[in-house]
């Protein structure tokens, strides 16, 4: 049996589960998605990677600013669906809005739930740490993130995975999962499991201020956080020169010496704990360069300071 949906996406996480729901059949009646934003040079509105891949399904789109007036709320009401399907929207649902659906409204999220509840989840499971993360199927309530789980499934984390690497394998998992379970949904064999009070934690959104590396910290913490925060918002250090220098690729290495003492001729700085060897960095204004190049025009010598 065919499901009317709606899909509530955004960013280019939701593209593969919209394509998903298509490709399974079901009748995607609406899709909603955050505004246009300024981007580029030129600050033109762009639209989102939904609603560019729903316009090219020739599905119609929504993008309303809030779901919070009576208007908006009937305008979904109207669809009558059977089910709302709803991975990384950026607008809170209304109660109104949950209730509307036949099923109510489903959300995919990023991480074995209740452990990194909310906006950033991918990121902070790398920046934690974590050696698994995977892709809650749960039913959405007004809580954040809190509602009962429907199907979930686990994927590693290994010592080199970055965000992006992360983001695209839990977005294909998540595609996967979704289509599972509105079959289930369909046969009348979706089980709901309320989330276990023990183990919540919250994956708060990303600041650009996050982004500063700090060599007296451990150089494996440092290790996550570029492997977590590139592409956005991006790692950084100030050098002597007053530049802030972008490091888009880095891991740990041996070493010991004073935090941010260029170690070697490879860009080996030393940390709290161990060394960061930095693979890939920008100075502002030039291309990404390996660590040589980069000291290549880098007025601190070995045994000197790279950060100001």
């Amino acid at each position: 049996m065919t499901l009317r949906l709606a899909f509530m996406g955004t960013p280019d996480f939701s593209v593969p589960i919209l394509d998903a729901l298509v490709s399974a059949g079901h009748e995607v009646a609406c899709v909603y998605c955050q505004p246009p934003r300024p981007a580029g040079r030129g600050h033109q509105l762009q639209p989102s990677p939904v609603q560019k891949r729903a316009e090219a399904l020739g599905i119609p789109v929504r993008h309303p600013k809030t779901l919070r007036t009576a208007e908006a709320q009937a305008e979904f009401h109207d669809l009558g669906l059977d089910c709302a399907v709803v991975a990384a929207y950026g607008l809170i649902l209304p109660q109104p809005v949950l209730d509307a659906p036949k099923h109510g409204c489903i959300n995919v999220h990023a991480s074995l739930l209740p452990r990194w509840r909310g906006a950033a989840p991918i990121h902070r499971a790398i920046l934690a740490g974590d050696r698994e993360t995977g892709v809650t199927i749960m039913q959405m309530e007004a809580g954040l993130d809190t509602g009962p789980m429907l199907l979930k499934d686990t994927l590693p984390i290994g010592p080199r995975t970055t965000a992006r690497e992360l983001h695209d394998a839990l977005s294909a998992l998540g595609a996967e999962l979704i289509v599972a379970a509105l079959d289930l949904l369909e046969a009348e064999a979706l089980t709901a499991e309320p989330q276990p009070e023990d183990g919540v934690t919250y994956a708060a959104k990303l600041t650009k201020e996050e982004g500063l590396l700090d060599f007296s910290r451990p150089a494996v913490e440092l290790d996550r956080q570029v492997r977590g925060l590139t592409p956005w918002p991006g790692c950084w250090f100030e050098a002597p020169t007053g530049e802030k220098i972008k490091v888009l690729a880095a891991e740990p290495a041996r070493g010991d010496d004073e935090p941010g003492t260029l170690l070697d001729e490879e860009l080996r700085v030393a940390c709290g704990t161990g060394a960061l060897r930095l693979l890939t960095v920008q100075r502002p204004g030039k291309g990404p360069v390996d660590g040589a190049a980069f000291l290549r025009g880098f007025p601190v010598k070995v045994g000197g300071k790279v950060i100001a």
